[in-house]
């Protein structure tokens, strides 16, 4: 008896920057069974620190080049720069032609893995395609609430959603009184194994002890300019420690800018993005994340998968992963429940050990295999209501 036909499945893609979206995108692509999906990638920009890890057995197709690959002359790089946009934006508004160019080929399934790639998935031109849109975003951190409303209505459109954790889901209920019946909460990815597998690589040692390590574009919503307050504060108590934060963004200069106002440039390490963040925190003593706002981040169970004991604020999605004094502290973004948390992890070590003792748990917690069955169950449910 012949093998029925593969799936044929489109993620439609930005780049390959160091991010959330992206990382699950590749996980999925290495991982979801090669004997069901035929898997095509399109990337609008072959651009990023993760475009070396994707999989050989992927057919990749994009659409222009990254900026790794523009002349180091400025002047013709500028000229790169304004091609590229006119040619993403001729693409834009007109798909059927990329489709024709790029991909000469339909799909059973497209796939929208963020918000950013929303309109695109649902101008395709591929009509009989069903549309599958993600959203990892909570909702209530953004105050324009024209972006909110024409995000809430394009997931109307789509086939089926994927919502990143409960909490990003309900919110827009409690918030805008919109439900999604053809949705499914599917968490992302945790790879706990790799995280642990690079962790070893190499070896980061720091100056100062004990270490918080965090990682994170440095974006407002971080609350890395808290944190540099809170470091000050417990540094003038006698309490000697490190922070060292893994990620860049457009808030590097501000953020340098505080931690030499407050003297602490020395102790408070911006360390950039890195390729492998996990020997940065595998060197720490403890994590903390004190954003703002988040949905659900995959650092969060690998520095529990590393053994790290956390520190996070409780938005969106999180206290899905923490169990709270079991495997993690949960606080409220309040710069002064922030510092009570890390003063006790500085101050009480019996805490710190039992919290250590509670990540044990991290691999059965998050279970991969379990979620790719998720994700394989949606596509094949879609693809036969395709027929």
């Amino acid at each position: 008896m012949a093998n029925p036909p593969k799936i044929k499945v489109l993620f439609r893609l930005r780049s390959l920057e160091m991010g959330g979206v992206p990382r699950v995108v590749l996980d999925l692509l290495e991982n979801l069974p090669k004997e069901k999906f035929e898997i095509t990638l399109l990337l609008n920009l072959f651009q990023g620190e993760l475009r070396s890890e994707i999989p050989k057995n992927i057919r990749l197709v994009t659409i222009a080049s990254g900026k790794e690959d523009f002349s180091k002359n400025p002047l013709i790089q500028k000229i790169q720069l304004v091609l590229r946009r006119l040619k993403l934006s001729f693409y834009e508004k007109f798909p059927s032609i990329l489709y024709n160019r790029k991909l000469k080929e339909d799909f059973d399934i497209e796939v929208a893995p963020g918000y950013t790639e929303f309109e695109w998935v649902l101008n395709s031109p591929n009509k009989k395609s069903r549309k599958i849109g993600w959203f990892h975003t909570d909702v209530s951190y953004d105050k324009d609430q024209n972006r909110v409303m024409k995000r809430i209505n394009l997931m109307k459109k789509f086939d089926w959603m994927i919502f990143g954790s409960a909490q990003t889901r309900q919110i827009i209920d409690d918030l805008y009184q919109v439900k999604y019946p053809k949705s499914s909460v599917i968490y992302n990815v945790i790879n706990i194994d790799e995280a642990r597998t690079k962790a070893e690589l190499m070896e980061v040692n720091y100056d100062v002890h004990p270490v918080f390590s965090s990682v994170g574009r440095l974006h407002f919503r971080k609350g890395y300019d808290t944190l540099i307050r809170i470091h000050k504060r417990l540094l003038d108590e006698g309490l000697q420690h490190s922070i060292a934060v893994i990620g860049g963004g457009n808030e590097m200069e501000n953020l340098t800018n505080q931690t030499k106002e407050l003297g602490v440039e020395k102790t408070f390490l911006l360390l950039d993005t890195k390729k492998n963040p996990y020997a940065y925190m595998k060197a720490a003593d403890f994590f903390i994340l004190p954003s703002r706002s988040e949905s659900y981040p995959l650092i969060i169970g690998e520095a529990m998968g590393l053994g790290k004991p956390i520190i996070s604020t409780n938005v969106g999605g999180i206290s899905e992963m923490i169990e709270n004094e079991v495997d993690g502290i949960l606080v409220n973004f309040d710069e002064e429940k922030i510092y009570e948390a890390m003063k006790r992890f500085l101050i009480e070590p019996q805490l710190v050990e039992s919290i250590i003792k509670g990540t044990e748990k991290a691999k059965e917690k998050f279970d991969a295999q379990k979620i790719y069955n998720q994700v394989t169950a949606v596509f094949e449910n879609q693809f036969a209501l395709k027929k």
